[in-house]
């Protein structure tokens, strides 16, 4: 699997995307389409954190689900 892509079905895991991230509107998940380093500039933009603690997020977050 790419690793750049977030495992599983993205249309699958958008909404726990935005349980997580609540700040991204359904624009963004539309336009990240499962694309790892999308979700982190987007996390970035949206919560204005570095880019390593948005990449650090989506490791845990991905870690769990």
């Amino acid at each position: 699997m790419n690793s750049d892509r977030i495992q599983g079905s993205w249309e699958q895991v958008k909404g726990n995307v935005q349980k997580m991230w609540g700040k991204l509107t359904n624009d963004d998940l539309d336009v990240i389409e499962g694309d790892r380093k999308l979700l982190a500039g987007k996390i970035q933009e949206r919560y204005g954190i570095a880019q390593d603690e948005a990449q650090k997020q989506i490791d845990e977050w991905n870690m769990r689900h």
